[in-house]
């Protein structure tokens, strides 16, 4: 195998550009992944947040009903 400075200079220029090429390639693919999962973890919050305001809405009622016997059983 030959080293780095052994090759030709179109080998060389070749061999770069193609390595350029597959770098720059990764670029769009990750910025289209971290945009992807950056909107899925979004629309996870927004759905626990949503289940964190029904849960509360339940504990609300059962306290409701728990104070509303209370005063019922005090009659």
């Amino acid at each position: 195998m030959r080293t780095w400075n052994e090759l030709r200079p179109v080998a060389r220029s070749s061999l770069a550009l193609v390595v350029a090429s597959a770098l720059a390639g990764c670029g769009p693919d990750t910025a289209t992944t971290a945009a992807t999962g950056a909107a899925i973890k979004k629309q996870e919050m927004e759905q626990g947040r949503k289940t964190q305001e029904r849960a509360q809405q339940k504990v609300d009622q059962a306290i409701d009903q728990v104070q509303q016997r209370a005063q019922q059983s005090d009659k």
